[in-house]
């Protein structure tokens, strides 16, 4: 029997007169990627473990038009953001979480100005302020002392200067966090981004992910922890190209607390 867990929709929420504390963004990944329904599946848990009232906008929610725009396609990116920007305004909502750093980009700097104007948080930074006012505790369980890595996503950390949030919970986890030589603002692409996870590759001697996954593996961590549900498919792919390293986990962030936490 499968579990259930319980993720209202914004439209069942408005039925009941009510207005959720956060908008979750699931985004196209965590809604249609099987190993991306895994990040989205710990951090509902998460969620409902804080008792922080949230809601989905479900089938009302559409791609936010990351892709289109980055392949140069701005027509689609309008109409794609223009329809989510009506929902969203339509059910009021002023602050929406995301997993997707991607997703997290687009709302945050590229809405504003067609009119969709929200507090965007990444989740890693939701959860920290969770853990900061006490309405989650982690202590680090199966992951004390455990050799993690953080790979910073470009879109997190470069494009809008997130790089402690994820650090830190990290740390949270009684974890010892070892750096990649390129990391923070130095860090590496892991190849997806600029619409590239859709594309075939491009010519030369090695993929951008390979590349990117030595990185990783050269600070022989036993878990390669991830922000963005495109990271964790490349660092993934990368580890598995790699015979002697092959047992090396990819996680998200959310993973880890949430299984520290059993949920």
């Amino acid at each position: 029997m499968s579990e259930v867990i319980n993720v209202p929709t914004m439209a069942e929420m408005l039925a009941q007169g009510k207005q959720p504390e956060v908008l979750f963004w699931v985004g196209c990944a965590g809604s249609f990627d099987d190993r991306a329904k895994k990040i989205t599946k710990a951090f509902v848990k998460i969620l409902n473990r804080a008792n922080v009232e949230f809601a989905v906008l479900g089938t009302e929610e559409s791609c936010t038009g990351d892709p289109a725009k980055r392949a140069g396609n701005e027509f689609l990116f309008q109409m794609q953001a223009m329809m989510n920007i009506e929902v969203l305004n339509a059910y009021e909502a002023k602050k929406i979480v995301t997993a997707c750093p991607h997703c997290f980009n687009t709302l945050k700097n590229e809405y504003p100005e067609l009119g969709g104007k929200y507090e965007v948080v990444h989740h890693t930074e939701f959860l920290k302020s969770l853990l900061d006012s006490g309405r989650l505790t982690i202590e680090g369980g199966q992951f004390k002392g455990k050799r993690i890595t953080f790979h910073d996503p470009c879109y997190l950390g470069r494009a809008n200067n997130i790089y402690e949030a994820p650090r830190e919970l990290i740390q949270k986890l009684d974890a010892e966090l070892v750096e990649m030589k390129r990391s923070r603002a130095n860090g590496l692409c892991c190849g997806a981004g600029g619409a590239q996870m859709f594309k075939d590759a491009e010519p030369g001697n090695k993929e951008v992910n390979i590349e990117r996954t030595e990185d990783a593996l050269e600070t022989q961590p036993e878990i390669i922890a991830a922000g963005c549900p495109f990271c964790n498919t490349m660092m993934t792919d990368g580890v598995k190209n790699k015979e002697k390293e092959a047992d090396v986990k990819v996680l998200d962030v959310a993973e880890l607390i949430a299984n520290a936490q059993d949920l």
